[in-house]
């Protein structure tokens, strides 16, 4: 029964991003319409495409038209808060999770959108992905790999 737990609390993960969807940020790319740095919300719960909202609208992209995914992350140390609360702050890191979505529109050519990614967020929605796309995500380098890997 122990050993049934975790992957009983993976899978209610996986289907809860699927569902209803993870909020996210739009920090930019070449889709039209939607500003940089907006709140959106992708959904993969769909069997034929990928839903990505934001700024009101949204955008509908075809499984099969979705060819690049990537994920990297920004590491960066907390001098603003140990500036401000504590010195204890310069020990701990602060990671920031990118996602990176290429695609082919219907006029045939290729997009690109840049998502910044919760961490809670960032697994189930990698695994969502490539198992949708038939494709394996791309990491930047190790650290990335070892994050969304887990």
């Amino acid at each position: 029964m122990k050993q049934a737990f975790p992957a009983l609390l993976a899978l209610a993960s996986l289907l809860g991003a699927n569902s209803s969807g993870s909020r996210v940020l739009y920090v930019g790319g070449t889709v039209a319409g939607i500003q940089q740095k907006s709140g959106a919300r992708i959904e993969l719960a769909q069997d034929d495409a990928l839903r990505f909202t934001a700024s009101g609208a949204t955008l509908r992209i075809p499984w099969k038209e979705i060819n690049t995914l990537e994920y990297g992350m920004r590491v960066s140390r907390r001098y603003l808060e140990a500036v401000l609360i504590s010195p204890l702050f310069l020990a701990s890191k602060r990671r920031t999770h990118y996602l990176t979505i290429g695609y082919t529109d219907d006029n045939g050519k290729q997009q690109a959108m840049v998502l910044q990614v919760n961490k809670e967020e960032i697994r189930p929605l990698l695994v969502s992905l490539e198992a949708r796309t038939g494709l394996r995500v791309e990491f930047q380098d190790e650290e990335a790999r070892k994050a969304g890997k887990g």
